[in-house]
């Protein structure tokens, strides 16, 4: 199979590879799907392309209702024929959780490639055009298929489940702590250096009816956050814990009531690297392990919170526990 045998289908979310300045100030999503392959007319020599555009929207505008969205339209695109990769333009600021929601709902082979722009499309030196042509060339590349979905961006190839934003501004966006890169986009040639597992228990999930908060642990910290999530009606909550999985007994408290109201509840680590582990007493990991807290292993709070919404959404639908549905993506 060569680079030119299906159409590269590309999804138009906004963000800032499409967004000029405003009448009213502020750079905001302007341009159209059209409009940003227009831009890269070198794309004709990489693949053939087509466009759909779902929104023209900032990433950190970006709701679970637009990753759904966009997770259903990738699913629906596996089955087209003629179709041999699919590229989604979005918004950095949450490219990571869009991603990694459609890797844990899509269990198709042609490649999912993400991609954006730190640099707006007016800027004279926009990073967008050389980004989207990387993207499509992913997209397009035998070598890609089976990886699930991947970001591209600053010529580097990063799997959605384990990429992070690491800068605001810097064109190399996008890394993966910890683990490091699937591979690299040169002029001619995608290079990956190696494959990832992919659970691939979650593809059924259709919707994401129940929320779920993010709670980030500061010294100090009682209990007001989490129990405001519980009356809130939350189905689940993250804590991004301290170190190695550990809280106080304040947080505990309330983490114990939660758990007694039937609610999920996820325990990763405030650190960019490494894994939680129910350690400590007092408080702290083991107590939180004993009260029925689940540890997330290596993913990011953003991650966990994507994979627990979709997770209780499985739950929900088949009554199937979550922990066990977790159990596969929180061991990788």
């Amino acid at each position: 199979m060569g680079e030119r045998d299906g159409t590269v289908t590309v999804l138009a979310t906004g963000g800032t590879i499409a967004s000029l300045p405003g009448p009213e100030g502020g750079v905001v999503a302007a341009a159209s799907g059209e409009e940003l392959l227009a831009a890269v007319p070198e794309l004709a020599q990489v693949a053939d392309c087509r466009v759909e555009e779902l929104f023209r929207i900032g990433g950190y505008l970006m709701t679970p209702r637009e990753m759904l969205v966009v997770a259903q339209r990738v699913r629906e695109l596996e089955a087209e024929r003629g179709v041999s990769g699919i590229v989604v333009t979005h918004g950095t600021d949450t490219m990571e959780e869009t991603a990694y929601l459609v890797d844990l709902l899509y269990a198709g082979e042609k490649p999912v490639v993400f991609t954006g722009a730190q640099r707006n499309a007016a800027v004279p030196d926009t990073d967008g055009p050389r980004n989207l042509r990387d993207a499509v060339r992913v997209a397009a590349s035998p070598a890609a298929r089976g990886l699930g979905a991947v970001i591209v961006m600053g010529g580097v190839v990063e799997a959605a489940r384990e990429a992070t934003k690491v800068h605001t501004s810097d064109l190399r966006a996008f890394g993966s702590p910890g683990a490091g890169s699937l591979g690299e986009v040169t002029e001619e040639a995608v290079h990956v250096f190696r494959s990832r597992p992919r659970p691939g228990n979650l593809s059924r999930v259709d919707a994401l009816p129940y929320r779920v908060s993010l709670v980030k642990l500061f010294a100090g910290i009682d209990g007001t956050f989490i129990r405001a999530a519980r009356e809130a009606g939350d189905g689940g909550i993250v804590l991004e814990c301290f170190g190695i999985g550990n809280a106080n007994r304040a947080v505990l408290s309330e983490v114990e009531r939660c758990i007694e109201s039937g609610m999920a509840v996820l325990v990763v680590s405030r650190c960019p690297e490494g894994r939680v582990r129910p350690v400590y007493g007092n408080g702290g990991g083991h107590d939180l392990a004993a009260a029925g807290a689940i540890f997330g292993g290596s993913l990011s709070g953003q991650k966990a919170r994507v994979l627990l919404m979709a997770a209780l959404a499985a739950a929900g639908e088949s009554g199937g526990a979550v922990e066990e549905l977790l159990a596969p993506h929180l061991a990788l």
